[in-house]
């Protein structure tokens, strides 16, 4: 069977996490960013991010030790080639949460082998709401991550699937259907007839 690579993207707040907590963790493996900035509240190294300085995010850089990688919100976030080995090497399917930049990369890094899914908020108010009930930026930030968000959405159109998490329910079931669909598809499967 080809592993399938699950690129995930969307705007900050839009519910990626919670989303991607539905997908049986004995099937995929979650790949871990790299970032500069502080951890959140209840966020753990090694669990949610790699929490780095960025002289160590611009040392790996430089060792060339990322797909991809992209400055947002005066932080660094990068993805480590090591982590797609891991996920291989455990005979996982590879499940990355990058912004829209990195999913252009990633997608044509790994070709037909990627599926990109663009997690979309209701609208803007809503998601203004989710990152106000956060609790986690201030309002400046909340400002800033809004002005990011409606750029994110110009690129809806470039990505496989479009799930709007209007209702947490409908997009799990959504994100199953498209991981189920997309793992029956002929040239993943290894047949013996």
């Amino acid at each position: 069977m080809s592993r399938l690579v699950l690129i995930i993207s969307g705007p900050s707040g839009v519910g990626k996490s919670t989303l991607l907590g539905e997908l049986p963790r004995e099937e995929f493996y979650f790949s871990i960013s790299h970032t500069t900035r502080d951890p959140r509240p209840g966020e753990i190294h090694g669990r949610d991010y790699y929490f780095i300085s960025k002289e160590t995010f611009l040392d790996m850089l430089q060792r060339g030790e990322f797909l991809e990688w992209v400055e947002v919100h005066s932080h660094y976030y990068g993805t480590a080639k090591s982590e797609v080995d891991r996920a291989f090497s455990q005979g996982k399917h590879l499940l990355l949460d990058v912004e829209v930049f990195g999913a252009a990369r990633l997608k044509g890094k790994f070709g037909p082998q990627a599926v990109s899914v663009f997690i979309a908020p209701p609208n803007l108010e809503s998601l203004k709401e989710r990152l106000e009930h956060r609790g986690t930026e201030s309002e400046d930030k909340i400002k800033e991550r809004l002005q990011r968000a409606s750029l994110e959405l110009a690129f809806l159109p470039f990505f496989d699937y479009v799930i709007v998490n209007d209702d947490l329910n409908k997009a799990k079931a959504v994100l199953l259907s498209i991981v189920r669909a997309e793992l029956c598809k002929p040239w993943r499967l290894t047949l013996n007839f």
